[in-house]
């Protein structure tokens, strides 16, 4: 199922938001962490629909899902400029993932600077596709079969590399999958920054992962986003990791942070 029919598929559920979680957007045994919180950021603009932009959030990836899972949203708070909302992906286990959201109005400032200018880099018909064909069902996870991925800078997964960090294109097959929520949907694709030093294969859980969104409006062209990850730390099972999201005219969108259990 392409990413704008499984969100044009949602059903209402008693006042929330019911959906069908196919196998080929599943990671492991739970869905793709990018789906479920792109699912919980359309709950929230179902239910709110005149909301200002989105400016950041906060997801926590609570616990596994996958086939029927419901989402509901409530406001916490909604002030002059800025509101709060919560939403809550469930499935048949309990609480799968929680998303706290912040969206702002905007309003004149002194300040329009950018600090993080986008990385010099080719395009992505120059780039090698980034995984691996899957042979026999070894392979990257089915999610990714919902993505077009070009290695930019950086090593694949899995292959014994000194670096922790990486820079891919990226775009949805779909063609529809277009706005904020196909864009949160694609910004968590990458791999872990580590995953690349990995010798062998072992499990990986994102558990946090924090989103500032930096333009009202993000867009790009031919649905083309580069995408960088920096690994800062590797410790005790768990991974700390920098993610930066610039359209493909260098314009800086997303900057985010994630931790991620590592079972190596």
């Amino acid at each position: 199922m392409l990413f704008s029919q499984l969100i044009d598929s949602a059903a209402a559920a008693g006042g929330r938001r019911a959906f069908d979680i196919p196998e080929g957007w599943m990671q492991g045994r739970t869905t793709y962490g990018g789906l479920s919180a792109a699912l919980c950021l359309e709950t929230a603009l179902h239910r709110f629909p005149d909301l200002p932009p989105l400016r950041s959030a906060m997801v926590s990836f609570i616990g596994p899902a996958g086939g029927a899972v419901e989402a509901g949203a409530r406001l916490l708070r909604r002030g002059k400029s800025v509101a709060f909302v919560e939403t809550d992906l469930s499935g048949e286990a309990g609480l799968a993932t929680r998303c706290n959201f912040a969206f702002g109005a905007g309003r004149p400032s002194k300040f329009a600077q950018v600090f993080t200018p986008a990385p010099m880099a080719p395009r992505p018909d120059e780039c090698d596709p980034y995984f691996p064909e899957r042979k026999e069902g070894v392979g990257p996870p089915k999610f990714t079969d919902h993505f077009n991925v070009r290695l930019v800078a950086g090593a694949r997964p899995v292959s014994g590399a000194d670096s922790h960090e990486f820079m891919l294109w990226v775009r949805h097959q779909d063609d529809d999958a277009q706005g904020l929520v196909a864009l949160l949907a694609l910004a968590d694709m990458p791999p872990p920054a580590v995953f690349p030093m990995f010798r062998q294969f072992a499990p990986i859980s994102s558990m946090t992962w924090m989103v500032n969104v930096l333009s009202a409006t993000p867009a790009t062209k031919d649905g083309w986003w580069l995408l960088s990850v920096r690994g800062e730390n590797a410790a005790e099972g768990y991974s700390s990791q920098d993610m930066l999201v610039w359209n493909s005219d260098g314009e800086l969108v997303i900057a985010g942070r994630q931790s991620v259990a590592i079972f190596i």
